[in-house]
């Protein structure tokens, strides 16, 4: 696997405490969400895509995915212009370690979505490929640029 650098460098989240709680502010789905170190990373992958100028409107967060009889959330898909998955975004928090394990996860997902691109995140390792069929797969040194 070949590892990108993302700069999070002046991504700056919303954030606020409510009733004790940090919060940080998702501007997809529009509300309010516990800052969890998951959703810290979610939110900076986010924040980051929209100002690569990505499209809110053709991102989704945290929707049900269904596996026979298994339900899982995905944690960003991003649609092309046609609204057909474009890119899996598969988000983990700092501690965890971007295993063979996480990378089977993200496939789980794929196999339904069939994306063209996807990326595997913790915030400090970042993995990004070309990835419609596992067959032809190649790794990328960079995001894609959205133009889709």
């Amino acid at each position: 696997m070949f590892m990108i650098h993302l700069d999070f460098t002046g991504i700056e989240l919303k954030l606020r405490a409510s009733e004790g709680t940090a919060q940080v502010y998702d501007p997809v789905r529009r509300i309010w969400v516990n800052l969890t170190p998951e959703e810290h990373v979610r939110q900076h992958i986010i924040y980051l895509l929209l100002a690569r100028h990505y499209p809110a409107s053709l991102m989704a967060v945290e929707k049900k995915i269904i596996f026979g009889r298994l339900t899982k959330r995905f944690d960003i898909v991003v649609y092309n212009r046609n609204h057909v998955p474009w890119m899996l975004i598969e988000c983990k928090a700092p501690e965890v370690a971007i295993t063979e394990n996480t990378l089977h996860q993200l496939l789980a997902y794929q196999k339904n979505l069939q994306c063209k691109y996807w990326v595997l995140t913790n915030g400090h390792q970042t993995f990004c490929a070309n990835a419609h069929s596992v067959e032809n797969m190649g790794w990328l040194d960079a995001l894609p640029t959205y133009n889709s």
